[in-house]
């Protein structure tokens, strides 16, 4: 039987990665107009995600040898990625001029967990 616990920590991670990938491209928003609702919806829940993320990461899991090695890999890619944001935040709140090396750092960082994904599928 499938442990229905992974579909969570799964559905998690997947989340914060839409909610940074859309943060990051409103971030970087120059066109005319304004962002298109569901990339301004995606990232508005981002604050969301990070802390379900963080909570999800910080507890203990049991389960098979295979499911515990999957929600390590899973829980490692989500505090990476609450760690870029966190030095995001910090370089463009005393910064400002360098957001657009800050956005890039962080887009890097989110490609690099999407690389690890076969680790948790």
């Amino acid at each position: 039987m499938k442990d229905q616990r992974l579909n969570v920590f799964r559905g998690t991670i997947e989340g914060l990665l839409e909610s940074l990938d859309a943060f990051v491209r409103v971030s970087r928003w120059n066109e005319s107009g304004t962002p298109p609702e569901p990339l301004n919806s995606a990232a508005s829940k981002l604050i969301d995600r990070l802390g379900t993320a963080n909570r999800l990461s910080a507890g203990t899991f049991v389960g098979t040898q295979s499911d515990n090695g999957k929600v390590l890999a899973m829980c490692t890619a989500m505090k990476r990625l609450d760690a870029a944001y966190v030095v995001y935040r910090q370089q463009t709140q005393w910064a400002p001029d360098r957001r657009v090396s800050a956005s890039a750092t962080l887009e890097a960082e989110i490609g690099e967990v999407r690389s690890t994904a076969h680790e948790w599928r």
